[in-house]
């Protein structure tokens, strides 16, 4: 376990010195100060229709959308306490375009560019899942039919917790990146949402 753990440092560092950090949803941000997933890979792919594209939060207790008639979406927590939720995403029942093999995303706090810290979320709010890259296949009732990925993620404010606006960072693909051409071989298309952390202490 020793041996695996210094591995995987070595190669991370390796990555950070080479100059050249690409921007695959654990690199963004820690690696370089890419802030988007878009500074190295293509906005090439068929799923561009936003009518028929799933990008939702649900609080996992009650299994309701947290998203809002801006088109944002809103998380309140107590301070202290976790919170699970959902993320989903994909493509909608009856798709005429073939669907995405792979589904990755990001929740990104811009003001942690260029900081020291690996955790790109919100400062202050403990979290374990802010990231990830899932073959599609999950099924949920709220979507039925639909090609998705649905994946928990469990957060909870501390006590030096602040309200925040992080960007959900989201890439539908197809095929897979040609190495060190990372903008060549997949395709895929991007989208974002906006986020807003709210914690309250009632």
């Amino acid at each position: 376990m020793k041996i695996k753990r210094v591995c995987v440092l070595t190669f991370i560092i390796m990555l950070a010195l080479s100059g050249k950090g690409m921007s695959y949803p654990p690199a963004v941000g820690i690696l370089g100060k890419a802030a988007s997933c878009m500074s190295c890979h293509a906005n090439n792919g068929p799923w561009t229709d936003e009518r028929q594209t799933i990008i939702d939060v649900l609080d996992k207790d009650t299994m309701k959308s947290l998203g809002q008639a801006d088109g944002t979406f809103l998380v309140t927590v107590k301070r202290g306490e976790p919170k699970t939720l959902l993320t989903v995403i994909g493509r909608t029942k009856g798709d005429t375009a073939e669907a995405p093999y792979r589904n990755a995303w990001l929740y990104l706090d811009a003001s942690t560019i260029g900081g020291s810290s690996l955790s790109k979320f919100a400062p202050g709010w403990d979290v374990n899942l802010p990231m990830s890259c899932r073959i599609v296949g999950d099924k949920l009732e709220q979507y039925e039919g639909a090609a998705l990925t649905v994946l928990p993620m469990t957060i909870r404010p501390t006590d030096v917790a602040r309200d925040a606006e992080l960007t959900l960072q989201v890439m539908l693909t197809q095929g897979e990146s040609v190495k060190g051409k990372p903008k060549e071989g997949m395709l895929g298309s991007y989208f974002e949402r906006k986020v807003k952390m709210k914690v309250t202490d009632e």
